[in-house]
């Protein structure tokens, strides 16, 4: 009487991928002996551990080969279902001729080589750099573009300013740049105050020096 039940082993295999980075993975594989071919199996391959050792594990190895060898190493990582799907089509296809039908897989474990490791920890590091620097770039951007806006606000602010004062009259912009200056300047605040003549009319403000009075 032969066992036909579900086994599950783990195998390991290497490869290189498509760029030559050196690819480590483990798989678990669910398998079971055809029941037509069971008796022509055993009596070949003898027990399963033989099996395992003898077929499943070096066509395991073969089958990776076939997976990793059509991409990249980064692509093998990110695109971990793919590779997988491509391992169990070639798997099942080598083992089926042996008797043994492949249930399912899955990938226990997928490592790279150090040095892979290395640059793609550089890779990330330059790219978080390249980020920092355009965050800058658009940092000084908008800052450069708010300058422009604070100082068209005051462009626009001095124009009504002026606008109204030369309704006002325009003897009204001379006063008002002469106080700004004497504020500006540091010299002694006018003395004399002079009324302007008729309604609507601001003051004047003048100086006169106590020395010449």
């Amino acid at each position: 009487m032969y066992d036909l039940t579900v086994q599950k082993f783990e195998v390991p295999a290497q490869s290189s991928t498509k760029d030559l980075q050196d690819l480590s993975a483990r798989f678990a594989i669910n398998f079971r002996l055809d029941a037509v071919q069971v008796v022509e199996v055993r009596r070949k391959q003898g027990s399963l551990q033989n099996i395992v050792s003898k077929i499943i594990a070096p066509q395991t190895q073969e089958s990776f080969k076939i997976a990793a060898s059509r991409r990249t190493v980064e692509e093998a990582i990110t695109q971990r279902e793919v590779l997988k799907s491509d391992f169990d089509e070639a798997l099942s296809k080598r083992l089926e001729k042996y008797g043994i039908i492949v249930l399912d897989t899955s990938v226990v474990d997928l490592s790279f080589s150090p040095e892979f490791a290395q640059a793609v920890e550089e890779k990330q590091i330059a790219e978080q750099r390249a980020q920092r620097a355009v965050y800058v770039a658009r940092e000084a951007e908008q800052e450069a573009l708010a300058e422009v806006n604070r100082a068209k606000g005051k462009a626009e602010a001095q124009r009504l300013l002026a606008e109204t004062l030369k309704e006002q009259g325009g003897t009204l912009v001379l006063q008002k740049e002469a106080i700004e200056a004497w504020r500006q300047g540091g010299s002694q605040m006018p003395r004399v105050l002079i009324n302007g003549q008729g309604a609507g009319q601001p003051p004047f403000l003048f100086s006169i020096d106590p020395d010449q009075s």
